[in-house]
């Protein structure tokens, strides 16, 4: 089954998603670091799941990546608000021709309880837009917006801000899969462990 066949019948995409990528940051920083050299890889209508517990880090690496994309405004978590939307800047030597993101769309869906309430904040629309979608407990987000998705899963590592970034791509991010891993050849591989 592929993986855009997974998200039509519900099952999780990220499960089917070949062979991940894991890398390892051991700061706050180094997560925001992370966000910022991945950032010139997004394009408008990409969407950014990002997984993981409470303090994994999802917040912090969104932060990075809306400094990277030129958003001016304190970036908060949208736990109560469900969705924030930022406008970017493009970077200096952006070309004119770049498909360009217009927004950062920040969603949160922790206090969802069915698929349709996802739907129903209509990141979708904000995509046509020209938006880039992060959205926090995007593994939940998976069925509805998993298709052609980066799904990204922080986790807690041995110290206290140790955590690994595992990269599952789906759709057409796979074709894709080689810019990701020359973004993130300078940062320290799970097997390099």
């Amino acid at each position: 089954m592929t993986c855009a066949a997974a998200a039509d019948t519900g099952r999780a995409v990220a499960d089917c998603a070949a062979d991940p990528i894991t890398v390892l940051t051991d700061s706050a920083e180094q997560t925001v670091a992370l966000a910022g050299a991945l950032a010139p890889l997004f394009r408008a209508g990409d969407v950014l799941l990002l997984a993981g517990d409470l303090g994994a880090g999802k917040t912090t690496f969104t932060k990075g990546l809306a400094r990277a994309l030129g958003v001016t405004e304190p970036v908060t978590s949208p736990t109560f608000t469900l969705v924030r939307s930022y406008q970017t800047t493009p970077g200096p030597g952006t070309p004119p021709d770049a498909c360009n993101v217009r927004s950062l769309v920040h969603a949160d869906i922790f206090r969802l309880d069915h698929l349709r309430e996802i739907v129903d904040l209509a990141i979708g629309e904000m995509l046509e837009e020209g938006a880039l979608a992060v959205v926090e407990w995007g593994d939940l987000a998976i069925p509805v917006l998993g298709r052609d998705a980066l799904v990204m899963s922080l986790l807690h590592g041995s110290g206290p801000d140790d955590r690994s970034a595992t990269f599952r791509l789906t759709g057409y991010w796979e074709s894709r899969r080689g810019d990701l891993r020359a973004r993130l050849q300078s940062w320290r591989s799970a097997r390099q462990e």
